[in-house]
């Protein structure tokens, strides 16, 4: 993977190639989300149409839980690599916190929309209640969240920057001239 992502701004345009090492947290953490989006629907679509059918939020429920593990795991050993300064169990907490929190966050254009604009049926065509349930709960709602996930996790669950070495970074040493 990372071989990839070298070979692949070895061959962008400079300003590409900055802007991407500029901001590769930012860039990391998106394509976290866009992984976890993917783990999201995926275990929610198969509970939903198999085991948890009658139980739709069930589903829901347990597909947010697994994402929200998977994303630990990505962001902790991926995305913010480098940060830390905080023992894991506290820095979890503090995750889970922060994606508690983003939740409502994410939740909270869609019941606007539902219960302040009255944007559901019969009151609109269940096309218009379709679309604004789209735009404010997946296009409004995670952007809101995705904004305040990045700003919290960098504040308060991965505080320190260059807390953890970046290993695959670090020149090895050869052992041979060493003992020359």
């Amino acid at each position: 993977m990372l071989r990839i992502a070298k070979a692949l701004l070895a061959r962008s345009p400079e300003p590409l190639r900055a802007f991407a090492l500029k901001h590769r947290e930012l860039l990391k953490f998106a394509v976290v989300g866009g992984t976890t989006f993917l783990v999201d629907n995926a275990v929610f679509y198969g509970l939903k149409l198999t085991f948890l059918e009658p139980k739709p939020v069930t589903a829901k429920i347990i597909a947010v839980l697994v994402a929200t593990i998977v994303s630990y795991v990505l962001n902790r050993e991926w995305s913010f690599r480098t940060r830390g300064g905080r023992e894991r169990r506290h820095e979890a907490a503090l995750f889970f916190l922060v994606s508690a929190i983003g939740l409502v966050l994410s939740s909270a254009p869609l019941w606007i929309s539902r219960y302040v604009f009255g944007l559901d049926t019969p009151q609109v065509s269940l096309l218009t209640q379709e679309i604004a349930d789209f735009m404010s709960a997946q296009v409004i709602g995670t952007l809101i969240a995705m904004v305040f996930r990045f700003w919290a996790l960098r504040r308060w669950v991965f505080p320190d920057a260059q807390a953890r070495p970046d290993l695959r970074l670090a020149p090895v040493r050869d052992a041979t001239h060493e003992a020359a």
